[in-house]
């Protein structure tokens, strides 16, 4: 009976760590005390944009403790925020192949239960607004519409322009 649990259980260690390739922890905090397994936590992972190098992106989201957390067996909620921001130049190569595709793409997947609930984060270039949106969902629906969250990454203002001036400041003359 052991050996079969044990290979369940590394099974759903692989399963949930998959992504461990395209994300790092960043940590984890404590929300709730369990007195079995580990406590429920939020944690943030760092994630690179594979595909457009110069951005990336922080995830949060709940980790469900107690005993089947700490096996890898407990469903994780759907809740989770996601902030993306330009970290480096963005090569205008890489950019120039993302506005070439107008459809959204798949640029992060990752792993939330053993077996079905993922966290997708898509990338979708906007043009009008010179900016890249990343949008997270879960493939869980609740209440008929998946948790999201959305983030932007500004490409620049396409003309310098100075600042305008507080109103009522005094002008030094």
């Amino acid at each position: 009976m052991r050996q079969p649990l044990s290979a369940l259980a590394g099974i759903a260690l692989c399963l949930c760590s998959s992504s461990a390739l395209a994300a790092s922890d960043v940590g984890c905090v404590d929300t709730a005390f369990q007195l079995l397994g580990a406590n429920h936590k939020v944690c943030v992972e760092a994630i690179d944009d594979p595909e457009l190098p110069g951005v990336a992106c922080h995830l949060s989201y709940a980790k469900t403790g107690g005993l089947k957390g700490s096996v890898g067996l407990a469903e994780d909620p759907s809740r989770f925020s996601l902030a993306c921001r330009q970290i480096g130049p963005i090569p205008a190569a890489a950019l120039a192949k993302i506005a070439r595709d107008p459809k959204p793409a798949l640029a992060f997947k990752k792993s939330s239960s053993l077996l079905f609930k993922h966290t997708r984060i898509y990338r979708m270039y906007d043009p009008a607004r010179r900016s890249i949106v990343y949008l997270a969902i879960s493939d869980r629906l609740i209440d008929g519409s998946p948790d999201n969250s959305i983030s932007t990454v500004p490409l620049g203002s396409p003309t310098p322009s100075a600042p305008a001036p507080l109103r009522g400041a005094a002008h030094p003359e």
